[in-house]
């Protein structure tokens, strides 16, 4: 019970200050990491948000768990990053 209240708590507190923030800081934060395609407007404000909130409360309340999401992720594009290149190498484009 007391991780949740502290989930919500800190996923409140993200969303707060994320929204309101929005102009100074978390917009230009975004537009810096991700792609043009999924760039941050002002119509993406609540939906940036609310995922920044509950990737945020999550990281706060169980970082080992996100540690190894993120380890699992970055090996998951390693492989098929590699696959990806073989299959480019032996493929007979000509």
């Amino acid at each position: 019970m007391t991780e949740i209240i502290i989930w919500l708590i800190a996923f409140a507190l993200i969303l707060f200050f994320s929204i309101k923030m929005w102009e100074t800081n978390v917009s230009a934060g975004l537009n810096k990491v991700v792609p043009r395609v999924i760039k941050s407007g002002d119509d993406n404000r609540w939906i940036w948000s609310v995922a920044l909130a509950v990737l945020g409360a999550t990281t706060l309340v169980r970082p080992i768990d996100m540690l190894l999401t993120v380890i699992v992720l970055a090996i998951l594009a390693l492989v098929i990053k590699k696959v990806t290149g073989w299959a480019m190498g032996r493929a007979n484009l000509h």
